[in-house]
């Protein structure tokens, strides 16, 4: 598959952890989203995507805690 961003072939994929916070002030009273996906980096340019699972993307949707989704509820 080809880099989106230079079109290099050289791309590697990675386990990842990442931690979705919402924007602005707005965001202090949501939950920070906690993603463990596998990373394809574009070991040229370093351009990275990943999906993030159902049950944490239903949060980012609506800014609400999910059952079963792996977030950190600022708030409780």
């Amino acid at each position: 598959m080809h880099c989106k961003q230079c079109n290099s072939q050289d791309r590697r994929i990675f386990n990842g952890e990442v931690a979705i916070h919402f924007p602005a002030l707005d965001g202090l009273d949501k939950p920070t989203v906690f993603v463990l996906p596998k990373l394809s980096v574009c070991l040229d340019c370093g351009f990275t995507e990943f999906t993030v699972p159902e049950r944490e993307l239903t949060v980012l949707i609506h800014g609400k805690p999910v059952e079963g989704a792996v977030l950190l509820d600022q708030c409780a």
